[in-house]
């Protein structure tokens, strides 16, 4: 340390003893302890140094866990066959509509439950039977004169 008439520089300070520790130094001829694989052991992928990133050591990775595309599917959704007001066209005045005279005339396909929804008019009174309706179609069908019954 410098007496107190000099000044304390940067050249002066040290770092406490036992803080630094020296480094091993690995792989610097056969003769030495480590030497050779340099304590890798043999062979192998962690000998080789060539782990690539998103390795999970045999595991699927997370990347290939993870779906490609955003979003789910619900298991529990519930299909519809939808049917809008303008299709209803095709049934006389006072007619009984179901799923079975939809499914009848190909205006359905697949089986399961039906849904009535409110696009075009209607200007016919139909007995419109199905298991769901849009709130706008069951006003259309009743402002036409006709009722509506929920399977």
């Amino acid at each position: 340390m410098p007496d107190n008439k000099e000044q304390l520089k940067l050249h002066h300070l040290s770092p406490a003893r036992g803080s630094k520790k020296k480094r091993i130094r690995v792989g610097r001829g056969e003769g030495g302890r480590r030497g050779k694989t340099a304590g890798r052991g043999t062979k192998g992928l962690k000998a080789r140094n060539s782990l690539r990133p998103g390795f999970e050591g045999g595991q699927t990775p997370l990347a290939v866990r993870l779906p490609k595309l955003p979003g789910f599917k619900n298991p529990n959704k519930e299909a519809f066959a939808i049917v809008n007001l303008a299709a209803l066209e095709v049934f006389d005045a006072g007619a009984e509509v179901t799923p079975e005279t939809l499914r009848e005339r190909g205006m359905i396909r697949h089986k399961g439950r039906v849904k009535v929804l409110a696009e075009g008019d209607l200007d016919r009174a139909l007995t419109v039977k199905a298991h769901a309706f849009s709130a706008s179609a069951k006003e259309k069908i009743e402002a036409a004169g006709g009722t509506v019954e929920v399977l």
